[in-house]
């Protein structure tokens, strides 16, 4: 990358994700201080939150053959940034209801552990994007070595399936929301197994070329 270029991402792209990425959790906060959350403020930022988890998880996955398609590998720059973005959103679910829903009462948030089984894997997703975030810098990359650190990383395609079967089981009437989710995931994903099948082949007739 040039160095205009370099310092374009540096001083106006990646500034600008950051407060756009920033900006639905600012306008949730004011909805709240000036009460404009509805009936159920405590619901609509758990749902909110929970929204927005899965809307980055998405963009995070979508980086990779956005790169591909498109030829503009700076994306891949804004990767991690979103990743984060998406933790930090999880985070904020997670600690609405933790504390606002539930009001710290352990016992039953055990109890919706174990009966309500979209809290069980909304939980166990949440477990799981944790070591994502933790070892998301270049030297906990380096720590854990490129092949190790990849692998671990791939968890995040369970950990979207996850969220989207984690929202499919909490609505009761109104599906389209978390169907449209799904669907973006399953094209994602079907993307990444089109990719590595095609690797796969470019790999195979390179070996038969070099043994003839």
């Amino acid at each position: 990358m040039a160095m205009n270029s370099e310092l374009w991402l540096r001083r106006i792209v990646k500034p600008t994700v950051f407060f756009v990425s920033l900006l639905p959790a600012t306008l949730l906060t004011w909805y709240a201080l000036t009460d404009q959350l509805g009936a159920n403020p405590i619901e609509e930022i758990v749902r909110t939150s929970g929204d927005w988890t899965l809307r980055f998880l998405l963009i995070t996955l979508a980086i990779t053959p956005t790169r591909r398609l498109s030829g503009f590998h700076w994306i891949a720059r804004l990767r991690r940034m979103i990743g984060l973005f998406a933790f930090f959103y999880a985070c904020l679910h997670f600690l609405s209801y933790l504390v606002l829903d539930q009001f710290f009462a352990w016992g039953e948030i055990l109890k919706d552990i174990l009966k309500r089984p979209f809290i069980t894997v909304g939980l166990v997703s949440f477990v799981m994007l944790v070591p994502l975030a933790v070892t998301s810098t270049n030297k906990m990359m380096k720590r854990l070595g490129g092949k190790r650190w990849q692998r671990l990383h791939q968890s995040v395609y369970i950990i979207a399936c996850g969220g989207v079967l984690h929202y499919l089981w909490m609505v009761k009437a109104d599906i389209r929301d978390p169907i449209i989710y799904g669907s973006i995931l399953i094209l994602l994903l079907s993307h990444r197994a089109w990719s590595k099948r095609k690797e796969e082949a470019v790999r195979r007739r390179r070996a038969h070329s070099a043994t003839i």
